[in-house]
Order: C-alpha cells, then sequence, then structure tokens
C-alpha cells in the first residue's frame, strides 16, 4: 500500500515539473548571445592585403548570382532574390568587411553577415459605395482586390556550414586571381646638377703665311740695289 502510494506521489510530482516547464515563457534569441573569444562562423583569417580579400569576396557573391555594391575598398554589399513558392518571396543580403589582420602586413580578417528577409503575399478587399440621386438613398457597394508583398520575416543566417562554403570560394578566388603588389617605399635621394660652364669664343689668330707675305712686300730684302 505504501509503495503505490509513493509511486503515485512521484507520478503527480513530475507531473506537475513538467506543466512548469511548458509554461514558463522561453529564452528570446538575442539574449543568447554568448560572445565567446573562440572560433566565429561569421569571420575568417586570410594571407592577403584586404583590398584583395574583399575583392576576392565580390567576385565569390557575382558568380554565384548576387547584385554586389562596393562602395570602399574594405566594402562589399550583395543581395539575391529567391521565389520559393507563387505566394513567398525571399531576398538573401550579404555583408562583407575587409580588416587587417593581426599577424602580418600582408594579411587581412574577413567578416560576413547574411540576413534573410522573408515577404508573402497578402490580399486585401477594399469596399466603396456610390448614392444614386434618382433612386434616393440607395448605394451599390463596389469592391476592389489588391495584392501586396508584406515582409513577414527577417533572420540573420546562422549556419556554419552556409559561411564555409562562401569562405572556401573566397579562398579559390584568392588563388587564381592575380594579386596586386605593394609599391616598395624605397626612400629616394635627390641631387642637384652642377651649374653648366659658358664656353667663351677663341679669338681669331692671323694666318702666319699672310702676315709674311705683307711683309716682304712692304720692306725690300737686305742687298738688293734700287734703280735710279
Amino acid at each position: 500500500m505504501l509503495t503505490s502510494f509513493s509511486r503515485s506521489t512521484a507520478a503527480a510530482f513530475a507531473g506537475l515539473l513538467t506543466l512548469a516547464a511548458c509554461s514558463s515563457t522561453p529564452q528570446p534569441k538575442f539574449q543568447q548571445e554568448l560572445f565567446e573569444t573562440g572560433a566565429s562562423p561569421y569571420a575568417r583569417n586570410f594571407n592577403s592585403s584586404t583590398t584583395d580579400s574583399c575583392e576576392a569576396a565580390r567576385r565569390a557573391l557575382l558568380s554565384q548570382g548576387y547584385l554586389t555594391t562596393m562602395t570602399r575598398n574594405d566594402t562589399v554589399d550583395g543581395t539575391k532574390n529567391f521565389q520559393p513558392t507563387g505566394d513567398t518571396h525571399v531576398v538573401v543580403e550579404f555583408h562583407v568587411v575587409c580588416t587587417p589582420g593581426e599577424e602580418a602586413s600582408d594579411t587581412s580578417m574577413v567578416y560576413v553577415n547574411a540576413v534573410q528577409n522573408g515577404f508573402a503575399l497578402k490580399k486585401s478587399d477594399t469596399s466603396a459605395s456610390v448614392g444614386l440621386s434618382v433612386l434616393g438613398s440607395l448605394s451599390l457597394p463596389i469592391r476592389s482586390n489588391s495584392d501586396a508583398m508584406v515582409k513577414i520575416s527577417s533572420e540573420t543566417i546562422p549556419s556554419g556550414k552556409f559561411y564555409d562554403r562562401f569562405f572556401g570560394l573566397v579562398d579559390h578566388y584568392l588563388q587564381t586571381v592575380v594579386r596586386t603588389q605593394p609599391v616598395a617605399n624605397n626612400r629616394i635621394e635627390t641631387r642637384l646638377l652642377p651649374v653648366p660652364v659658358e664656353a667663351t669664343a677663341p679669338v681669331p689668330v692671323a694666318e702666319m703665311p699672310d702676315a709674311i707675305g705683307k711683309a716682304a712686300s712692304v720692306q725690300p730684302a737686305s742687298g738688293v740695289g734700287v734703280a735710279p
């Protein structure tokens, strides 16, 4: 008798615990953020500069049909539309940021965030009445239907495998695309050129044969008589 009473008491206590667990409000997802310092599915290190990493990320998104915008060398945004059914629409938004790495000057860290926005087709009925003065207060209802896509959800994609595939494609383009090479920062030495020296024109010298000939014609040679 005591054993059966103990079993029934334990069963009732377990039932109360189950009801209490079901009735408790679930914790929101934003309060479950751990902010751990370990490996993150949203970041990856690359042995390349920030410019090359963002260019590879842009090519990776373009190769998968994303419409990209690149306003700066360290940021890439991309969007892609999906139509699962006739009444639903999904838009995936990519946001990529490239920052310098921590190990060396030629390394970078790429952060990525993808948001999935859901839209659904909603139908709404509108009615209006028209009064006819000829028939008195008679009014005729007029109905019209309008369809519109309404945003019903927006959530960051948390799947680690989803980002692993993206980073793998980025690494593929880093290996196949020619990278930019930084210009060597060598010291440039400058020296003044010497001032050019102006050359003076030489003084003309009389030719010796002409001078001797002129002197002989003016003064006669010694020992030669002159006829009277």
